[in-house]
């Protein structure tokens, strides 16, 4: 510390008392004391404090970011729950690709049925594994029928039932060129049901 201010200091002439320098150089003691041990560590408590405010608003800041993006998560964790939800509800129910299929011709039968399409034969194809899912298939061919309004409403009812039902293929003949509203033909049609990397990964959602 610079002591040099000691001395701009004037001593008490010869005409002061020693007791009265004993009492001045107490007060300088004690100045010094105060300077050195209250002011000085108060000026470093402060900006300690200033500091761990900064640091502290920092922190708040950060954990204010992370619940924000937390938030986000999820809410596109919940979002992906329900798509998946839906996504179900469209597949062909069944463990196995034998009950998608069974499935799935009751379906085609009963849409024939209601809109007057005579089926002349039923097949299943091979299931096709594609990962997550499994596309199940049947082909179907129907005798000549006059009515191309009822083959064009099994079309549409067939492509919006509550399953994901879709026409991969389609062979139409007509039977009789000189009677062009009589057509006959044949279908494949496909649903989906869940694949064995779905199942694993339901299985362990589940866990």
């Amino acid at each position: 510390m610079n002591w040099s201010f000691l001395s701009k200091i004037r001593l008490p002439q010869a005409n002061v008392s020693p007791r009265k320098i004993i009492w001045i150089a107490i007060g300088i003691a004690a100045a010094i004391l105060i300077y050195n041990f209250m002011i000085i560590p108060l000026v470093e408590a402060k900006k300690n404090a200033d500091q761990e405010i900064v640091l502290n608003q920092r922190l708040l800041t950060k954990y204010s970011e992370v619940l924000q993006s937390r938030k986000a998560v999820e809410d596109l964790f919940d979002a992906t729950l329900k798509q998946n939800d839906e996504i179900q509800k469209r597949l062909l129910p069944g463990e196995t690709p034998q009950l998608g299929a069974a499935n799935l011709q009751e379906t085609v039968k009963r849409l024939a049925e209601k809109n007057n399409l005579n089926l002349r034969s039923f097949r299943n194809l091979e299931p096709k594994e594609g990962g997550f899912f499994r596309r199940v298939s049947v082909q179907i061919e129907f005798n000549p029928m006059s009515s191309m309004q009822s083959l064009t409403q099994f079309l549409y009812e067939l492509e919006h039932q509550d399953r994901e039902l879709k026409i991969t293929e389609m062979d139409l003949l007509v039977f009789n060129p000189r009677m062009p509203n009589t057509i006959q033909g044949s279908l494949i049609i496909s649903g989906w049901m869940k694949g064995n990397k779905g199942k694993e990964k339901e299985k362990r959602r589940e866990k």
